[in-house]
């Protein structure tokens, strides 16, 4: 079975939602003309990243009765989605969510369960976390969904892996950092946030056997520059495909999902991971019960 998936790699406007929307329905429309069966966009996409005060006033709570919503679910008959926003629940708590939308319908939210509150990120201060890492059947397969900071701890990926998941879909407003490596042939070094985000990308694909779609936003906010590098990684921890840095793009690939029997044929991870081992030495490290 084949799979093509677009990656728009946008730039957002801070607080508009309406203008943001608008560009996801270009995209979301370009993206299906393309051939692409889904589109999946960065975190916080329809909102801006930056938002400290505003995620009150830009928050809204995914359903077909939604005006931000509706035209999404709409574009969702044709062609699955992957937005980005703040999602308010029944108690006026605000998070950072991702929704997966297909044939009309919500089938999955992942909200942000690793709130960065160090440096010059301040999530922690506006958001509350999520508090649940699921996978969830589409009609590729099972899928899950993680944001930025998430995938920085290696217990996100393990779990959904765990939970059946053999595509990482990985949302993310990645600001540049660390000195550009030098020119060769003319050619841009990477800054070392991409590089450090493409060795763990791939480490996990290889790791889990799976494939790591990871889709980054570009542009600037608030003096942050975010780099882009949309990337595609195979169950063999190969590249698949890299989008461009710095520009806005719709990064487009297929993948071969009969790759995920031939890797695990040959590297059989999955069958001989011992996760009642895992629960047991954590409920040992939690209960602080050491030997």
């Amino acid at each position: 079975m084949k799979l093509s998936v677009a990656m728009a790699q946008i730039n957002t406007v801070l607080g508009d939602v309406e203008r943001n929307l608008e560009k996801h329905l270009v995209m979301i429309e370009e993206a299906r003309q393309k051939g692409a069966d889904l589109v999946t966009f960065p975190e916080l996409s329809l909102t801006g990243y930056v938002l400290q005060d505003l995620a009150t006033t830009v928050a809204c709570r995914p359903a077909a009765s939604n005006p931000i919503f509706k035209p999404l679910l709409d574009a969702s008959r044709n062609i699955d989605v992957i937005v980005s926003f703040v999602e308010e629940d029944n108690r006026s708590r605000f998070y950072i969510a991702s929704a997966y939308l297909a044939e009309g319908k919500i089938l999955h939210v992942h909200r942000k369960v690793y709130l960065p509150t160090y440096g010059f990120f301040d999530e922690g201060r506006f958001f509350a976390r999520g508090d649940a890492i699921r996978a969830f059947n589409t009609r590729f397969g099972r899928v899950g969904m993680l944001i930025c900071e998430d995938f920085w701890h290696a217990s996100s990926p393990y779990l959904l892996w765990l939970d059946g998941a053999d595509l990482f879909f990985f949302a993310s407003a990645s600001p540049g950092r660390g000195l550009p490596s030098e020119n060769r042939n003319g050619v841009p070094g990477r800054l070392d946030s991409a590089r450090w985000v493409d060795d763990i990308n791939r480490a996990y694909a290889g790791m889990f056997t799976s494939f790591v779609i990871h889709t980054n936003r570009v542009g600037f906010e608030d003096g942050i520059n975010f780099w882009g590098g949309s990337s595609i990684f195979t169950p063999d921890g190969e590249p698949l495909i890299n989008g461009p840095e710095r520009v806005e793009a719709l990064v487009q690939a297929e993948l071969d999902l009969g790759q995920l029997h031939r890797t695990r044929s040959r590297l059989p991870l999955l069958r001989d991971e011992q996760a009642s081992l895992v629960e047991r030495e954590l409920n040992r490290i939690i209960n602080k019960d050491k030997i």
